[in-house]
């Protein structure tokens, strides 16, 4: 508590020091309250969802929600949340590398402002704007009726791996970008090449900004249901092989909201999601930190 309230008194000193200096400029002071009243009611926000969240799902979690196999009695989310992992993971698979390659060739290979750049800058922003149900869709008509797959954790994952490839293709120009052209130009001087280079130099400079991309990817994997409901499907248990379908928690939690029967448990739910986006965040923050001071 004694570095909590030591760091709101600093920030508060801080506010009265700018507040005196913004006084004199008045549209400057203006902006200047403006950004604060937003940052403060974005915090609000949140803190007012996660609160309404566990205060009403602690309650009612149970030993029988973790239960290995999923009944009408026990509504165990425990299928769900191991699917949730799954998915993720084939997901970031497929997405990962192909976005993280495809930027590097963006910013250290192609030519500056060439066609094929803003072609494909242009074609990423446009992916990153289309809803997921769109997706969804598209998904379910080339994977589940095109290939024949069916209903199947394959096909889910590929749809998700291509919505998220344009959010962790961005975020790695951008981190890519950030690093100094300094640190270029010092390693060609040593004889490095640019493989050498983008690897040994530019890759873990920038790695606190490509796992920045690669956690709102996670985010938007764990909170996604359009698009999983058309290519996964709402299986309640686990899928024997990649080839099977099986819900997530979000489909389990969006389930049962809609049935209107175990309202209870569908929060209950939604705290454990909750917590599962919260650990998995603070796992790739830390993973971030260790990296970052290697």
């Amino acid at each position: 508590m004694s570095a909590v309230k030591k760091n709101f008194l600093k920030f508060f000193s801080n506010f009265r020091k700018k507040l005196k200096y913004y006084k004199r400029h008045p549209l400057s002071m203006l902006l200047f309250l403006a950004v604060h009243f937003a940052a403060l009611a974005t915090v609000a926000v949140l803190i007012t969802i996660v609160v309404y969240v566990l205060a009403r799902g602690i309650p009612h979690i149970s030993p029988e929600l973790f239960a290995w196999e999923y009944t009408s009695d026990n509504l165990s989310m425990m299928p769900a949340i191991i699917n949730t992992v799954t998915m993720v993971i084939l997901s970031l698979l497929m997405a990962v590398p192909i976005g993280i390659c495809s930027a590097i060739y963006l910013t250290e290979y192609a030519k500056r402002g060439s066609r094929l750049v803003k072609i494909v800058s242009v074609t990423t922003e446009t992916l990153s704007g289309i809803p997921s149900i769109v997706y969804g869709i598209f998904g379910y008509l080339l994977f589940n009726q095109a290939l024949g797959w069916g209903y199947s954790f394959l096909g889910g994952a590929i749809t998700l791996a291509i919505m998220i490839l344009p959010l962790i293709m961005r975020t790695t120009q951008e981190a890519l970008k950030s690093v100094p052209l300094s640190f270029r130009e010092a390693s060609f001087g040593l004889g490095a090449g640019r493989l050498r280079t983008t690897f040994k130099i530019i890759l873990p400079s920038a790695m606190s900004g490509i796992l920045s991309g690669i956690i709102l990817s996670i985010g938007r994997i764990v909170g996604e249901t359009a698009a999983l409901i058309y290519t996964a499907g709402t299986v309640t248990g686990i899928p024997k092989n990649v080839m099977g379908s099986g819900r997530t928690l979000a489909i389990h939690m969006y389930a049962l909201f809609s049935e209107g029967l175990h309202i209870d448990e569908a929060y209950a739910t939604g705290v454990v999601l909750l917590i599962l986006v919260l650990g998995i965040n603070a796992l790739s923050s830390f993973i971030a930190k260790k990296l970052e001071k290697k």
